[in-house]
């Protein structure tokens, strides 16, 4: 069944039987732009989300840039904290250098999934400077070098070149997938919609009263559904009417969700999150929490949904390559270190109804292992491929056939 009817179906059930409880659910519609003032002022903000979308572009651009960066400047951009002989101002947008954000903070930061787990959170977030550094000790100084297996270098992919360890991974694509996860899923799914959050300290009480944060036109709790608001359309041109350039807004969350509504299998989906959003902004606004709450439960069936199709549609689209008389090594090392990122992403989905992510850390280990042993993608199989595509569809309502398109 097509993934987009199926969550409208759930939705749609969770909403009949909201309204035979509580009466506010039937009067309160789902806005068609994503604008909400108070006072004549708007009360919508996530300028530290738009903040940290763009960090990660010149981030994982930076990777590639072979004439001016250094190990220092990677670790700087993610850190944000000027270390000794690091570049003060690693970003090309002035007002990036002057923010006190930085990525590396909020990778694997949740309340929900984190807050009692830190020692998973400082594995996951050295794992990041791991493939930032690796990417300048290992790959650049092999830029001029043939790639083969166990020794890094410059591979073809028809007219372009990839540059991949000597695994076959491009560490800028694992670098950049992984963030999808480990930062824009993670703190949306398991932080900002998550009651733990939304209901802190007194949030319920100063929602019910109209008592905004101090010197905002905002209370705490709409504040923080914008936040998760921000993580997916921060860097939109139009964040009130955002899905009039969805995909084309980052390289990140935006560009996958615009990704996976392109493909018929999927179409509506965008809309869908969109209006999750939208709907649960307006309920906070209403003080109807338990609508608000239900919106949550679809961002997270949907947003997961959307990395557990691109996981599985490169993971097909290298196993593709892989098949033939003459694989395209480079095209199917491409494909299959975005398969990298968006399978490591697996681990900060989250189960509507539930506390926990459709994949596990150890479950997900377990997938990078297979990709990652022997000499990597050199030596990985199409059977491998297919038995991980196969394990991450069975947990989603979709088919192989269906994300593979």
């Amino acid at each position: 069944m097509n993934l987009s009817k199926s969550l409208l179906i759930i939705a749609a059930f969770i909403f009949t039987i909201s309204c035979d409880t509580n009466n506010t659910n039937d009067e309160i519609a789902t806005p068609e732009t994503y604008e909400f003032t108070r006072n004549g002022e708007s009360t919508v903000s996530f300028s530290g989300q738009t903040t940290r979308i763009k960090m990660s572009g010149e981030l994982t651009s930076a990777m590639t840039d072979f004439d001016n960066t250094t190990k220092e400047l990677l670790l700087e951009m993610f850190r944000n904290q000027t270390e000794s002989g690091a570049d003060a101002n690693p970003f090309s947008e002035a007002e990036l250098n002057a923010a006190t954000k930085n990525v590396k903070g909020k990778i694997a930061a949740s309340t929900d999934f984190y807050s009692s787990n830190t020692t998973v959170s400082s594995e996951i977030k050295t794992q990041f400077e791991t493939w930032l550094t690796a990417q300048v000790d290992e790959v650049f100084p092999n830029e001029n070098i043939q790639a083969q297996p166990g020794v890094a270098g410059q591979i073809a992919d028809g007219t372009s070149t990839r540059y991949v360890s000597a695994k076959g991974f491009e560490y800028n694509q694992l670098v950049a997938k992984s963030l999808i996860g480990a930062l824009m899923t993670d703190q949306i799914l398991n932080n900002y919609v998550s009651t733990s959050v939304l209901d802190a300290g007194t949030n319920i009480e100063d929602n019910n009263n109209g008592i905004t944060a101090e010197g905002k036109t905002y209370t705490n709790m709409e504040h923080k559904w914008d936040e998760a608001f921000g993580y997916l359309y921060g860097n939109s041109s139009n964040t009130a009417n955002p899905n009039l350039t969805i995909g084309q807004d980052d390289s990140f969350l935006n560009k996958y969700v615009g990704r996976v509504e392109g493909d018929d299998d999927f179409a509506g989906i965008a809309q869908d999150i969109f209006d999750a959003f939208a709907l649960g902004r307006v309920a906070i606004v209403e003080g109807d929490y338990e609508l608000r709450d239900e919106q949550a439960e679809i961002l997270r069936a949907q947003i997961s949904a959307i990395i557990g199709v691109r996981a599985v549609y490169y993971l097909q689209s290298g196993k593709t390559v892989l098949e033939q008389a003459n694989p395209d090594f480079g095209a199917a090392f491409h494909d299959l270190s975005e398969a990298y990122g968006f399978v490591y992403s697996l681990q900060f989905t989250r189960q509507p109804g539930t506390g926990q992510p459709y994949f596990t850390k150890a479950e997900v280990d377990g997938f990078i292992s297979l990709l990652e042993a022997g000499n990597g993608l050199w030596d990985v199989t199409p059977q491998t491929l297919q038995d991980i595509s196969v394990e991450i569809a069975s947990k989603f309502n979709f088919t192989i056939e269906e994300a593979s398109n």
